[in-house]
């Protein structure tokens, strides 16, 4: 898996950057959000990547995020059924993380049919599958005793 790409920028568009690493190009869509953070063509970048392999025909394409935020929020828009990457790539186009947040914290369903490519079916399932993963409007939930011991028990395997 690639998890990240640190190399020079190549070329870039509102949507696809090329990012050379070693001599290789890599080609990344982009959310438009992600383009806005980006250096000049020439510079050095580094995106945080999600490679996704079409189940249909095999297909590779990378998607590059210029923060972890906006990775995360990909990864949990991707979660859902009837999200796949390009349309999760679509909506953080379209709206930021802390706007969805907010959105889906509070149950706000049109704001998230109003989205491209979202219907009201698919607002309602982002609501209910998300609203407890991403907490409320500021962030996901405090940390509880049952938190530290996980996280314990995950250094204790390394």
């Amino acid at each position: 898996m690639i998890v990240y790409l640190h190399g020079q920028l190549a070329e870039s568009t509102p949507t696809h950057v090329v990012v050379d690493c070693g001599g290789v190009g890599y080609a990344v869509t982009i959310p438009v959000s992600s383009y806005d953070k980006l250096p000049a063509v020439g510079h050095p970048v580094k995106l945080l990547t999600y490679h996704h392999v079409s189940a249909q025909d095999g297909t590779q394409q990378l998607y590059g995020f210029a923060t972890a935020p906006e990775r995360e929020m990909f990864l949990l828009l991707i979660s859902i059924n009837g999200i796949g990457p390009k349309l999760g790539c679509n909506i953080l186009s379209a709206a930021s993380v802390t706007g969805l947040r907010q959105a889906i914290a509070a149950g706000d369903t049109r704001t998230l049919s109003a989205l491209r490519g979202i219907g009201k079916k698919t607002a309602e399932r982002l609501v209910v599958e998300l609203k407890d993963k991403i907490g409320g409007p500021a962030g996901p939930r405090p940390a509880t005793p049952a938190d530290a011991r996980l996280t314990d028990a995950a250094l204790a395997l390394d």
